[in-house]
C-alpha cells in the first residue's frame, strides 16, 4: 500500500469516526431527552393538572405565612377571609341567664366583648320543578247560543328547548360542567341519577347542539369583531372525531386582547375574545378561510400553514426558548455552554418585557426598539456564527436552525406595541380544551365538534372578560330564546360594565 492509498484510507476512516461520533452524540441526546420526559419534572404546568392525591399537601405548603410573636417565633399559616358578599347566618352561643351572675358577690355580669369565628357551610344543589299553568277562558253565552266561541289563554312563555323541560339554568349547568370543568356527559348522567332524575347523555347532547345553534349569531358577531383587531394570536391542537375518516382532526383557536381585564394594555380598547374553530384537517387553508383576508398581525408558532394567510406573521420566542431548553437537556451538564448562552440571552429579552408589561403600546414599541433590538442583533450574529460550529442534526443545531428560519417573524414583535414576545396568549387559550379532552376523549360527530367549538368560545370569552360563565350562559339562553334578540347588549364586555 503506497502513501496515497494510506492517506485516502486514513481520510475515509476519519470521516467514518466523525459519522460515528455524530451518531453517538445524537443517540446520547435522545436518551437524555427520553429520561427527562419520563422522569423529569415538567416546567410548563396548568391549573387543574398535577398529582390529585397530593393536591392538599401541595396547597398547604404554598400557603402564605405570617410570623406571630408568642414566647418564640413560629410560622403560622395565614387564611384568607371569606368573601363579604356571601350570605351569612349568625348563631349566638350564649351562657344561660342564671350564669350571668358573679360567683363571688352575686352581682350581675356585664358584656365586655365577644369572639367571632366563621364556618363555611356548603348547601348541595337544589333541583325543583317549575309548573307553568295557563288557564283557559271561554264565553258561556256563546256556548248557549251555539255560536262560535273563542278561547282565550296566555301565550306559551319562551323556551330554549321548545316542548322540552330544560330551563336556562339547567342548560347552563350542563354546558359549564362539560366545557369549563371537563365533566363528560356520562358522568353528569350519573350525577343527575343521584337526584332521581333520568337524564340520558343523548338528550343532553341534543340540548348542547340546540344551545350552540342559538348562540351561533353571538359567535358570528365575535368572529366579525376579532377580524377588526390589530393583533390575533392563533394555535391549534388535535381532536378525535369518531364519525370522521381521518385519525386526527383539529381544533383551532384565535384570540385577541388579554386573558383577563386586569391584563389589558392601558390606553387600548381591544376586546378579550377567544374563538374556537373545528376542521377535519390542519391545512393552512383552514386559517385562510377563517381569517377572511385579515391583514393585521398574526402571532403564531412556527407552523408553515399560517404562511398562506395575508396576515403579517409574528413569531414566538417561547417556542425558540424551548428548543434551547431541549438542547441543554440533551447535551447534559458538561457541555451545555452554547445552550446556556442562548437561554441567558433570551432571558434578557423577557426581562425587558416584564418591565414594560403594564405600559401603553407606543411606549412598549419605543423601549423595544431601544433595548430589545440591539440584543436581537447580537443574538442573530451568534446564531450565524454557531450554525457552522455545531452538528446540524443535534438538538442545539435544530434550535439554531429553527431560530434562523423564523428570524424575521421572531423580530416582528418589536414593530408594534400591541404584539407580545411570544404566543402564550393563544397557548393558554387552547389549554382548557386540551385538559377537557383528557376527560371526554373525543367528539362523536363533526356537528358535535362544531357545537363544542361554539360553546367553548362563549365560556372562554366570558372568563377572559371577568364574567362567571354559569351566570353569563344562563343570561344568554334566557335572551336568545326570545325572537329577534339584539346581540350587541349580550357581548361579554357590555355585561361586564353593568
Amino acid at each position: 500500500m503506497n502513501k496515497a492509498q494510506l492517506r485516502q484510507q486514513i481520510a475515509e476512516l476519519s470521516k467514518q469516526v466523525e459519522r460515528l461520533e455524530s451518531r453517538n452524540q445524537f443517540l446520547e441526546e435522545q436518551f437524555r431527552l427520553a429520561q427527562q420526559k419520563q422522569f423529569g419534572a415538567s416546567s410548563e404546568g396548568h391549573p387543574g393538572q398535577g398529582e390529585l392525591f397530593n393536591e392538599a399537601e401541595e396547597l398547604v405548603a404554598e400557603a402564605p405565612i405570617e410570623q406571630e410573636e408568642i414566647s418564640y417565633t413560629r410560622n403560622k399559616p395565614k387564611r384568607k377571609a371569606l368573601p363579604k358578599s356571601l350570605p351569612r347566618e349568625v348563631v349566638i352561643h350564649d351562657i344561660a341567664q342564671e350564669d350571668k351572675v358573679c360567683a363571688c358577690c352575686n352581682n350581675e355580669l356585664h358584656k365586655i366583648g365577644e369572639d367571632k369565628t366563621e364556618k363555611l357551610e356548603f348547601i348541595p344543589a337544589q333541583v325543583k320543578v317549575i309548573e307553568h299553568v295557563r288557564p283557559k277562558y271561554a264565553c258561556r253565552a256563546c256556548e248557549k247560543d251555539g255560536t262560535h266561541n273563542t278561547i282565550k289563554q296566555a301565550p306559551v312563555p319562551p323556551s330554549v328547548i321548545p316542548k322540552g323541560y330544560a330551563t336556562p339554568s339547567l342548560l347552563s349547568q350542563i354546558v359549564t360542567s362539560k366545557y369549563q370543568f371537563g365533566l363528560p356527559l356520562y358522568r353528569q348522567e350519573a350525577m343527575f341519577k343521584q337526584y332521581g332524575i333520568e337524564l340520558s347523555r343523548k338528550t343532553m347532547a341534543d340540548w348542547m347542539l340546540r344551545c350552540a345553534d342559538l348562540l351561533t349569531p353571538l359567535y358570528d358577531r365575535l368572529h366579525e369583531l376579532i377580524l377588526n383587531q390589530p393583533v390575533i394570536a392563533a394555535d391549534e391542537t388535535t381532536l378525535k372525531v369518531v364519525s370522521e375518516d381521518k385519525a386526527k382532526c383539529y381544533m383551532w383557536v384565535y384570540t385577541s386582547g388579554a386573558d383577563s381585564p386586569e391584563g389589558a394594555l392601558p390606553n387600548t380598547d381591544i376586546p378579550h375574545i377567544v374563538l374556537y374553530d373545528y376542521h377535519s384537517s390542519r391545512a393552512g387553508q383552514c386559517a385562510v378561510d377563517y381569517l377572511q383576508g385579515y391583514t393585521g398581525y398574526l402571532q403564531v408558532d412556527g407552523y408553515a400553514g399560517y404562511h398562506k394567510t395575508q396576515a403579517i406573521l409574528a413569531g414566538c420566542w417561547a417556542h425558540a426558548r424551548r428548543k434551547f431548553v431541549e438542547a441543554k437537556t440533551a447535551q447534559g451538564k458538561q457541555s451545555s455552554g452554547r445552550a446556556d448562552w442562548a437561554l441567558n440571552h433570551i432571558q434578557k429579552l423577557y426581562r425587558i418585557e416584564a418591565q414594560i408589561k403594564a405600559s401603553p403600546p407606543d411606549e412598549r414599541q419605543q423601549i423595544r426598539q431601544e433595548k430589545s433590538s440591539p440584543l436581537l442583533k447580537q443574538f442573530e450574529a451568534w446564531l450565524i456564527k454557531s450554525e457552522s460550529q455545531v452538528l446540524a442534526k443535534s438538538k442545539l443545531g435544530e434550535a439554531i436552525t429553527y431560530c434562523l428560519n423564523q428570524w424575521s417573524k421572531l423580530n416582528t414583535y418589536t414593530q408594534d406595541g400591541h404584539l407580545n414576545i411570544d404566543n402564550n396568549r393563544a397557548e393558554r387559550a387552547i389549554k382548557p380544551f386540551v385538559i377537557g379532552r383528557k376527560n371526554w376523549l373525543f367528539s362523536q360527530t363533526a356537528k358535535g365538534a362544531k357545537a363544542s367549538a361554539i360553546l367553548y368560545s362563549i365560556i372562554e370569552t366570558a372568563k377572559a372578560n371577568g364574567l362567571t360563565p354559569f351566570d353569563y350562559m344562563m343570561h344568554l339562553l334566557e335572551q336568545v330564546s326570545v325572537q329577534n334578540t339584539d346581540i350587541e347588549p349580550l357581548l361579554p364586555w357590555q355585561l361586564a360594565k353593568d
